[in-house]
């Protein structure tokens, strides 16, 4: 299960809420993880390591996982920011986004008041920006995608709601 959505709309603490929930594990996001070790933004060729990167942890944490992976972002977001912030993306990752796909997305909404995090985001106006790129590639990837909105509480309980149905179809 992914979740997916613009930068400070909740997706970490939902990511762990759900793994605590489920009794599982989640993946925390590769490309924060990825910077916090370079100590600077990433640059256009940073794609190829932050997406295997992001393939190979999940390959580890699927192993741990019971029943159910949560994976804060995936493939489709590095998309997404690598179109924003270098007008590309290669094809190998492009492909791979398309084809390693969740069973659900839980799209985080921007209904929550943005938080500043140095080094990690840039304001709430390149929020938006993400927001609607996202809903659109996952239209045209025509992704299962649940919204999750409102207060913290209001979006755990959807969340359960979309994936209890999810493990119900497998």
């Amino acid at each position: 299960m992914v979740l997916i959505g613009a930068e400070s709309t909740g997706k970490s603490t939902l990511a762990e809420q759900l793994a605590q929930r489920y009794n599982s594990v989640w993946t925390p996001e590769f490309l924060r993880q990825f910077v916090d070790e370079k100590g600077a933004p990433p640059e256009e060729q940073d794609v190829h390591a932050i997406a295997r990167g992001h393939l190979e942890q999940e390959a580890r944490l699927i192993l741990q996982a019971k029943h159910v992976l949560f994976l804060d972002t995936d493939l489709v977001s590095t998309c997404i920011y690598q179109r924003i912030y270098f007008d590309n993306c290669p094809d190998w990752v492009e492909r791979k986004a398309s084809t390693h796909r969740g069973d659900l997305y839980l799209f985080t909404e921007p209904d929550i008041p943005w938080e500043p995090d140095p080094g990690q985001r840039e304001g709430p106006e390149v929020r938006l920006r993400t927001h609607a790129l996202l809903l659109n590639e996952a239209r045209h990837l025509r992704l299962n995608v649940v919204s999750v909105r409102g207060t913290r509480d209001a979006r755990l309980y959807t969340a359960v709601q979309a994936v209890d149905l999810a493990l119900a179809q497998r």
